[in-house]
């Protein structure tokens, strides 16, 4: 199902070849789980999206993105579904200087997603491909996810679910669809934002909430690799998968689902992922 210009439409829709998006992957995305017609942390999607057009220069209000997730959340057939929103800057005249006045397109579309993708594991495995902390676009869900996508098939041909990555310091950034986590000490572990980490929404949800309400204590510094394999756990949050406990890292193995602080974690926020 797709929403586009305002309104849902089976399609296919009308797209300008020069839109900028297409052409110089100047644009945003935002995916969000849809559950029983509902977007699960929905202010907090729509908040991000629009910050993040508003921080390059073509701002979409937010209620034009809620708009869209609840339009197509209502109309979803299936109890659990992603809903992928895109904007891009627009079309634009020949060249990388944006238009003075941009007129930003946005759509969303629907999917379905089968119940047993939240809170399965993953193995990770370390690409070479590094994750540059200095540009701003590490911190947004930019459409220029090449990286990403050659450094998915690298994993998947050497027999692992994800990539992991590090920034340009040999620090640990992210997975390829998410956001790391490590238990050492006790104590809950995440590369800062500064480490060419995106602010993901169940990152921020654990951080700011949950874990605090389960008592575990949560701490933002950067790991190195040799760290991050020395912990107790390892887990991938996204939107999607809610919380994927990491089972390997190359050759070094964790019980990731099994840890305490994991599987309290899980507790936790499984009722937002139940289908």
């Amino acid at each position: 199902m797709l929403w586009f210009d305002g309104a849902l439409t089976e399609g296919p829709v009308p797209f300008d070849l020069a839109d900028r998006g297409l052409t110089l992957g100047d644009g945003v995305f935002d995916t969000a789980l849809a559950r029983h017609g509902r977007v699960a942390f929905e202010a907090a999607h729509v908040a991000r999206l629009a910050a993040a057009t508003a921080r390059l220069g073509f701002p979409v209000a937010p209620e034009r993105i809620a708009g869209a997730l609840r339009a197509l959340a209502r109309e979803e057939a299936h109890p659990l579904a992603a809903i992928r929103t895109t904007v891009t800057r627009g079309a634009g005249p020949r060249g990388l200087a944006p238009p003075a006045e941009p007129r930003p397109v946005l759509w969303a579309s629907s999917a379905p997603v089968g119940p047993a993708l939240a809170f399965a594991p993953l193995s990770l495995h370390t690409t070479a491909i590094r994750r540059n902390e200095t540009s701003p676009a590490a911190s947004l869900k930019t459409l220029g996810y090449l990286d990403a996508v050659l450094a998915a098939g690298e994993a998947r041909a050497a027999g692992f679910d994800e990539a992991l990555f590090l920034n340009t310091r040999g620090h640990v950034a992210c997975a390829g669809t998410g956001n790391l986590f490590a238990v050492r000490g006790g104590t809950l572990v995440t590369p800062p934002l500064a480490d060419g980490v995106l602010p993901g929404i169940l990152r921020a949800e654990i951080l700011v909430s949950r874990a605090a309400r389960l008592g575990i204590p949560v701490a933002e510094r950067s790991l190195t690799l040799d760290a991050l394999r020395a912990s107790e756990a390892v887990f991938v949050t996204n939107s999607l998968r809610g919380l994927a406990p990491v089972t390997a890292i190359g050759a070094t193995t964790f019980a990731s689902a099994e840890h305490p602080v994991v599987t309290a974690l899980v507790a936790d926020l499984r009722p937002a992922f139940a289908p």
